[in-house]
């Protein structure tokens, strides 16, 4: 791909796991869908340009049986990859420097395949390749992940890049030129008037790309590729690859243009029922700027319409807590990041309550049923169409795999071997629900590493104490059960 020293390698990208990349969630989509994916805790999935495998060994860590393979043309990284892989003593993955151009049947067949951050960012000769791949080594229920810059949003992205490429023009420094970049836009912004709607534009993207790190921004923002292109586009690629569209990796929100009643006469007369266009006037409402999109093979059968032995297939779980309600008998449900359900029916209270229970260990309908449906909820297409409402919604979650969490804390708890040497040297972990912690707190992370099985609280106390001589016993008994139910309910304890 490169004929000079790989960026990557001179400066690092940033890893973290990517919750929708995972194949439990691939698996969930495609059961959805009307597949009959490989199961999750017996699969093979490779990631291709999975940098320092920051997505791919924490699931390696969490589904022993299943197989990982992941390649990147940067050297540096894989290294730091490996090297992970060696202190966990993870038999069931490998990471290799690698060129796409060069990737063939030596890989074997795969069930799922990722590609995160690539195809967007990359010449045409390896977007082509790339999807070539997935078609050869996919077995046949097989999902490609592929994400990249949509159109018509990635327009205003491209117009955001040149300003900023200009302004670092000549500038070989990473973080300089990554200032003067943001630096540019800045100045832009601030020779319109206040009001001026491009300014306001501007401003708006300058608020996101701060929160970015300078590395992020310097591979994705200032790259040598850029290549925004429309859903629709997209798809012309993955059809003359003999793969086609299975879904989005997520179901689109509440407040999505898909799910306003108001818009669907006026989408049908303009997409009639070819839904690849309707998707692509849904983006043109959207002004949509990045797609994470699921692709399997051509010949599969899927069905567009969500079925109730879908459903009896797959796994539910919710992170909601409940309070009272103000109506007599309403129950409010509230998710981590503050977004709230009421509601009076019995049914979905009592699903959403068994769920809480649970938490974070998934129930299967099977399990669930019995409660539910002396409560009144039936799986008909009706009760199917208020679970895939409250899938979108996220009050619910759907998994095709049940992870290795534990349903409650024990006398020794242990912690993911994974996030406990995460949390030696950054301040984020990964859970085993595949879902990012940050752990700010440097007694946490201490906490957290000595949390392996072998201590009970005396004993963690003890170890904290030897650790932090100056802070009363006490204060760190008082934080013992707080901090084991906070690494509970994040997924981080092992069953």
């Amino acid at each position: 791909m490169y004929t000079r020293a790989d960026p990557y390698d001179v400066v690092p990208y940033p890893g973290f796991a990517y919750p929708d990349t995972h194949p439990d969630h691939l698996a969930a989509m495609a059961i959805l869908h009307g597949l009959a994916p490989a199961p999750v805790e017996r699969c093979r999935v490779l990631e291709v340009a999975c940098n320092e495998g920051a997505n791919l060994i924490p699931m390696a860590y969490a589904i022993p049986k299943s197989e990982f393979i992941g390649f990147d043309l940067a050297d540096l990284p894989v290294e730091r990859g490996q090297q992970r892989i060696r202190a966990l003593g993870l038999a069931n993955i490998r990471l290799f420097q690698g060129n796409l151009l060069e990737a063939g049947a030596e890989l074997g067949r795969l069930d799922y395949i990722i590609a995160h951050g690539i195809y967007s960012w990359v010449p045409e000769p390896v977007r082509n390749r790339l999807l070539a791949l997935c078609r050869e080594l996919l077995t046949p229920h097989g999902v490609v992940f592929v994400s990249y810059a949509a159109l018509p949003g990635g327009y205003l992205r491209n117009m955001l890049r040149e300003i900023m490429l200009h302004g670092a023009k000549g500038i070989e420094d990473p973080e300089q030129k990554v200032a003067a970049a943001l630096a540019s836009l800045r100045f832009v912004s601030n020779a319109r008037k206040p009001g001026d709607p491009f300014r306001a534009l501007i401003e708006e993207q300058l608020g996101s790309l701060e929160k970015r790190t300078p590395h992020a921004l310097f591979h994705d923002e200032l790259g040598e590729i850029y290549r925004p292109l429309s859903f629709s586009e997209f798809i012309e690629h993955a059809r003359s690859h003999s793969l086609q569209y299975l879904s989005e990796s997520v179901l689109p929100p509440p407040p999505d243009p898909a799910n306003k009643p108001e818009l669907a006469p006026t989408l049908a007369s303009l997409a009639g029922d070819d839904f690849i266009a309707r998707e692509q006037f849904l983006d043109f409402l959207r002004n949509r700027v990045y797609r994470e999109t699921l692709l399997c093979h051509a010949e599969r059968e899927l069905t567009r319409e969500y079925l109730p032995e879908q459903l009896r297939c797959l796994n539910f779980a919710s992170q909601a807590s409940s309070s009272r309600g103000e109506k007599a008998g309403a129950r409010v449900f509230t998710l981590p990041g503050g977004i709230k359900m009421e509601t009076s029916a019995s049914g979905v209270i009592t699903l959403m309550e068994q769920l809480e229970a649970a938490w974070p260990r998934a129930l299967s309908f099977a399990e669930i049923e019995p409660e539910v449906s002396a409560a009144g909820f039936v799986l008909d297409q009706e009760g199917t169409a208020l679970l895939m409402r409250l899938a979108a919604a996220k009050m619910i979650e759907l998994r095709a795999w049940k992870a290795p969490v534990a349903p409650a804390i024990s006398t020794h708890p242990r912690a993911s071997a994974c996030a406990r040497e995460e949390a030696r040297t950054r301040t984020h972990v990964t859970t085993l629900l595949h879902s990012t912690a940050r752990l700010d707190d440097p007694l946490v992370r201490s906490f957290l590493q000595l949390l392996d099985g072998t201590r009970d609280r005396a004993a963690l106390i003890d170890a904290l104490k030897a650790e932090y001589p100056n802070m009363p016993r006490e204060q760190l008994e008082q934080g013992i059960e707080p901090n084991l139910q906070f690494l509970h309910r994040a997924g981080m304890l092992e069953a």
